[in-house]
């Protein structure tokens, strides 16, 4: 709904709540990170197409890689193929 509307995931999350609609956000499990990892620091695979993998958010995954320690490549840099 953000992307189709063009507003913040929050902001859906936010109007949800207020019309009394609880959302059913996926919650990223430890077996997610894991894959993560695995996807991006083994396999060079992006934050966006771990996350499409996952029917996530790549905002959701960076930082759960950033916080087991992964060093986070360039954005931008489109030298590795996934």
């Amino acid at each position: 709904m953000a992307e189709r509307f063009g507003i913040k995931r929050q902001t859906v999350s936010a109007i949800l709540k207020r019309n009394g609609v609880t959302p059913h956000w996926r919650r990223i499990t430890e077996a997610n990170i894991d894959e993560a990892e695995r996807l991006y620091a083994h396999q060079g695979m992006s934050t966006a197409r771990i996350a499409d993998r996952l029917r996530g958010d790549p905002e959701t995954v960076r930082p759960h890689l950033r916080k087991r320690g992964v060093r986070m490549r360039d954005p931008h840099d489109r030298t590795q193929q996934t």
